[in-house]
């Protein structure tokens, strides 16, 4: 049987600039990053685990389950491995290698990285629940010290980066533009 990415309700950009216009700013950080991340899940809604796996834009080897992978790679390195220092390996591939989950896609496993993804968003929010922005931790990789601020800037950054690749990827596999990918 093949399986489909499930469709997603988001809220739109002006409903969430409503509600967060004048928020705190931990409550504007955490909802801009699930904004994005429910972005990344509406480009994929509505696919087939080929479609998914597909590359889409040669000669580069990005797909849209690749962006799924690495970003639940990177929600694993800055919130849990990072910022609450869990002893964790990678997600999807062996401990550092540098791949961060963009390669090695099988479109037979697409059920399966998807759930790691919605996992891993699940434990990201359960490594910072009850701190603050300003706890810093110091990283692995250059020994920098960085706040939990930093970290939810830099996951906002990183989502947005990806989900214009990941607008053209879906745009190259059926079509599909802006917001409502087709049913």
């Amino acid at each position: 049987m093949t399986w489909t990415a499930p469709h997603i309700t988001r809220t739109t950009a002006g409903d969430l600039q409503l509600a967060l216009g004048t928020a705190d700013e931990r409550t504007m950080l955490a909802g801009w990053l699930q904004w994005h991340r429910e972005t990344l899940l509406v480009k994929c809604a509505g696919l087939d685990q080929e479609q998914l796996a597909r590359t889409t834009a040669e000669p580069s080897g990005l797909t849209l389950l690749g962006l799924v992978r690495h970003l639940a790679e990177i929600e694993r390195w800055w919130f849990r491995r990072s910022f609450a220092a869990e002893p964790l390996g990678d997600v999807f591939t062996g401990r550092d290698d540098g791949d961060e989950g963009l390669k090695g896609v099988d479109a037979a496993r697409a059920e399966h990285d998807y759930a790691a993804y919605l996992d891993e968003v699940e434990a990201a929010g359960a490594a910072v629940a009850g701190r603050t922005l300003d706890e810093t931790f110091v990283t692995t990789r250059g020994g920098r010290t960085c706040s939990l601020r930093w970290v939810y800037l830099a996951m906002i950054q990183e989502y947005a980066r990806h989900n214009g690749h990941a607008d053209l990827l879906r745009e190259r596999t059926d079509g599909a533009t802006g917001d409502h990918p087709r049913s």
